[in-house]
Parts: C-alpha cells; sequence; structure tokens
C-alpha cells in the first residue's frame, strides 16, 4: 500500500471518528449510531484543489428534514476541525423505508410500540400538573418547570394533554410541527424541552371536538407514537377537573405522579382538593401542592394578597388528611407581571428574568421534583426469593 493510501485512509478514519460527535439536533443521538453516515471519502490534494477534500454522503431521516440545514452545519463543523482537511463536501439523501424501519426498532426497542413510561424499570419521572378549576394558571406553572428543569441540565419533555385548551406550544414559542419518520413522531425542541400538543396539528382557532374515545386515543398516541428518548422527567399538563383525561393518564401511566396547581382563593381551593382526591380513586400518589398567584410584592416589600390566602396550605392540609400521606405545599408563586409576559413571548421568565421572584420560585419546585426519588411501585427490583 502507497503512502498516499495509507494518508487517505487515515484521514477518512479521523473524519468518520468525528463525525461520531456530531449529535441530531431531533434525536440527540451521534449521527454515526444512527446510521446516517452513508459514506465517507478524502480527496487528496491536486494541482486543481490544493487542499484535501472530505466528501461525505448523509442520509437524513425524511426528505424534508426541518433539521437539515443545521445537520450540514454540524457535519461541515466537525469534519473540518479535523488536521489535513481543508475541504467538506455533503451530499444529502433520505434514508430509505428499510432503513427507516431499523432506525425505528433501533430507538424503540421493537417493532410494536408501546408506552415506555409506563414500562417496568422505566426511571423516568412523570408528573401529571392538574388543577381543579381552569385559570389558576396551571400551564404557565407547568412550562416553566420544565424549562427550569432543563436549564439545570435534566432531559425533560412536556406532553400538553389539554386537548381542548392548549397553551404549551405558545408559552415555549414552538411554531412547528413533529417531524414524522413513518409512523414515529420526532418532537420539537424549545429551551431544551421536548414538547409535543395537539395545538402543533390544528389550524389556528380551530377548535377540538372529541369526546372521551378519541381524547383517549391521543393521549394514547402522543405516548406510543413519539420518540421521546432517554427522560428524566416527563411533564403531563392536563385539562381543569377530573374528567376523561384524567382518568386516561391514570390508566396509561399508572406509575404517574399528581402535581396539584391552585390559588390562595378559597373557592379554588376547594375545587382543587376535588382534583387531587382523585389519586384515591386511580392509585396515584400526589407529590404535592404549588400554590399560583400568591401576593403581589410591593415597592416597599410588603405583599398584597390579591386573591387571599392560605389556599395552598389548606389544600396541602386537606389532600394530606384524605389520603393519609404527607402531600406538602412545595412552592408558593407570586404574581408577576414579566411571568405572563414571557409566557405569551415564548421565553419562560426562569430564562428570561430568572432573577425575579416568580422564577426563582418556580426554579426551587423545579428543582424539588427533578430530585425527587422515585418510588418501587411497577419496577423490578431483581431479587430472586431463597
Amino acid at each position: 500500500m502507497s503512502s498516499s493510501s495509507s494518508a487517505t485512509e487515515a484521514l477518512e478514519g479521523a473524519v468518520a471518528a468525528a463525525l461520531a460527535t456530531v449529535i441530531d439536533p431531533e434525536i440527540r443521538r451521534p449521527i454515526t449510531e444512527l446510521k446516517m453516515v452513508r459514506s465517507v471519502a478524502v480527496i487528496q490534494p491536486s494541482q486543481n484543489a490544493p487542499g484535501a477534500t472530505a466528501h461525505i454522503g448523509i442520509d437524513l431521516t425524511t426528505p424534508g428534514c426541518p433539521m437539515k440545514g443545521d445537520i450540514v452545519a454540524r457535519v461541515k463543523e466537525a469534519a473540518g476541525a479535523v488536521s489535513g482537511i481543508d475541504h467538506v463536501e455533503v451530499e444529502l439523501s433520505a434514508m430509505d423505508a428499510a432503513q427507516r424501519e431499523e432506525l425505528r426498532v433501533m430507538l424503540r426497542g421493537s417493532a410494536t410500540p408501546v408506552i415506555p413510561f409506563a414500562q417496568p424499570g422505566n426511571l423516568t419521572k412523570v408528573f401529571a400538573v392538574g388543577s381543579g378549576k381552569g385559570g389558576v394558571g396551571k400551564s404557565t406553572v407547568t412550562a416553566n418547570l420544565a424549562a427550569a428543569m432543563a436549564k439545570n441540565g435534566v432531559k425533560v419533555g412536556i406532553l400538553d394533554a389539554d386537548i381542548y385548551g392548549f397553551s404549551i406550544p405558545r408559552m415555549l414559542g414552538v411554531t412547528s410541527q413533529p417531524t414524522r419518520v413513518d409512523s414515529m413522531l420526532l418532537p420539537p425542541i424549545a429551551h431544551e424541552v421536548k414538547v409535543v400538543s395537539i395545538g402543533m396539528f390544528v389550524p389556528p382557532g380551530q377548535p377540538v371536538v372529541w369526546r372521551g374515545p378519541m381524547l383517549h386515543r391521543a393521549l394514547e398516541q402522543f405516548l406510543t407514537d413519539v420518540y421521546w428518548g432517554d427522560l428524566d422527567v416527563l411533564l403531563l399538563d392536563l385539562p381543569p377537573g377530573t374528567g376523561d383525561i384524567a382518568i386516561s393518564v391514570a390508566q396509561l401511566l399508572p406509575n404517574s405522579s399528581i402535581l396539584t396547581v391552585t390559588t390562595p382563593q378559597a373557592a379554588a381551593a376547594e375545587v382543587a382538593e376535588r382534583s387531587g382526591s382523585i389519586a384515591l380513586q386511580t392509585g396515584q400518589q400526589l407529590v404535592g401542592v404549588v400554590e399560583n398567584m400568591a401576593w403581589l410584592e410591593q415597592s416597599d416589600g410588603t405583599k398584597l394578597e390579591i386573591f387571599g390566602a392560605g389556599g395552598g396550605a389548606a389544600v396541602s392540609e386537606s389532600l394530606s388528611k384524605i389520603t393519609g400521606t404527607s402531600v406538602p405545599l412545595i412552592g408558593q408563586i407570586p404574581l408577576d407581571v414579566q411571568l405572563r409576559q414571557d409566557g405569551d413571548d415564548g421565553v419562560p421568565v426562569v430564562i428570561a428574568h430568572p432573577d425575579s421572584a416568580a422564577a426563582k420560585a418556580l426554579t426551587e419546585v423545579a428543582l424539588t421534583l427533578a430530585h425527587r426519588e422515585r418510588g418501587l411501585q411497577g419496577m423490578r427490583l431483581n431479587i430472586s426469593p431463597l
């Protein structure tokens, strides 16, 4: 073998190794592991081309992959950083049906879709964020908890299960649809949070008019057809009350825990108690209570309790008594105009204004939940009887 051939092979090996550091922006796995790298060839310098050129073939998961520009840029950056490579050319193609099927099986672990979070041994903590009534800021709390967790290195996803009143895409600034790889969906990622919502599939202004069975099926598809990856935490933004979706969550995700959101107002707290009490019938665990809109801080440092006081503590005490377990009040979120404005702008307050009082309170709740130990229900302990 000539010295030039050996040098070329060495460069090709170095380029292939560099491509192993390129992470697919949707699946969050190396493109080499996903078998997206079709070919690597290095053309040595010549009189017409003074520098070595790396020709790289990439197979995208779909022909219309929305992240192809990002992938090309990452490939060029990684290959271009290899010593001896002066130029990088990328040729794009798309996976065929057999390649996509192989990819789906590799990611899911089986050819048959299942709900990964309901499988024995799955370590993802699942929190269903619910409320007794609308207007208490449940979705705002959910979006900010997820963003705060992600900001602190937690792998987190949100399933917007509020089919009729979806608002999570707006609050996280998501405008794109999931990428479809045949029957598998790759969720959009905003602020490092994976997000799926029925709002991504419904034209603006169009209502969702579904009954119970269709709601259940939609929730089931979001859990089985979406590739969520290896999440530390999955948050579900539930619709208000104790209707079909709350029941379906208990059936499809029996190991999920319930986080109840209320306001200080007595009327809201009474309804929140009923929402939390569903755990008695479903067997889910109540992880705690968050009191939103707790007070408005004045310029002199005093707290103006616009919606009264004590609602969160009352719900915590009542649910603890009803369930016979500790259901703590894990956070009180103050009223903050910036919290509302940032949500409307699609950037959670924990990211846009992390030093605000609301952001600090939400971050504290987020870290409490993320670091909470998961129970043993449904987990394999690998213990054999003697």
